[in-house]
């Protein structure tokens, strides 16, 4: 029995100092294999949780359409988050900057600290970063030319979104929901921005058949 005792905190003694205050801690910034840009439908969002939260994105005649959620690093299975680096924070006046880009600059800020610490590079890097990957993908027009809701199959989304980049195949691409609504697509690019396929655990099309599609506001 006392050698059980001593072999317990022997081990309790070892997980605490294993444990710390993020498993994050364990993942170096700068290591991982592509990216992955999240697209948000605006109109799903602002249904979902933004309303609800009064967000100024929200707002009428915002224009909101495809913003950018995030640019995420990624590794060909998982992904890393909440990275140490030696970079300084973004100030508000950069995260601002980006509102135009991600809808607000809470989220400028939010995915700065969950993913853009993990790319490697300094914040004004991370944001130049994901302007670019967003300006790189034709965002279909005709979805902001929808005059009413409609309900109708992800694949069409994905459909268009192929149609309007050549150069996009179907494994470079996956469109989510949630809801019911038509949340997000997510195209996968390599750390240079080009497209490229993308992981299996990325992989996970929605598969409804009447999803939700609000007009802009």
């Amino acid at each position: 029995m006392h050698a059980l005792k001593i072999w317990a905190a022997g081990l309790c003694c070892a997980l605490a100092l294993t444990a710390g205050p993020s498993a994050a801690e364990g993942e170096r910034a700068g290591d991982f294999d592509y990216y992955v840009m999240a697209l948000s439908w605006t109109p799903s969002w602002c249904a979902i949780e933004g309303d609800a939260r009064g967000s100024d994105q929200c707002d009428a005649d915002t224009g909101f359409g495809w913003t950018l959620h995030g640019l995420w690093p990624q590794y060909d299975s998982g992904w890393p988050s909440y990275c140490l680096t030696n970079h300084r924070n973004p100030s508000r006046s950069d995260t601002a900057a980006q509102a135009d880009l991600f809808g607000s600059d809470g989220l400028a800020w939010h995915q700065w600290n969950k993913h853009g610490r993990c790319a490697g590079v300094s914040a004004d890097s991370y944001y130049e970063l994901s302007r670019q990957a967003y300006d790189s993908i034709n965002r279909p027009e005709i979805f902001r030319k929808l005059d009413k809701t409609y309900r109708l199959p992800i694949r069409v989304v994905e459909e268009a979104f192929i149609k309007a980049n050549p150069d996009l195949a179907p494994d470079m691409i996956t469109l989510s929901c949630r809801d019911g609504y038509v949340q997000e697509a997510r195209i996968c690019l390599t750390k240079d921005l080009e497209l490229r396929s993308c992981g299996r655990d990325v992989r996970r099309d929605c598969t409804m058949t009447d999803a939700q599609m609000d007009p802009l506001r």
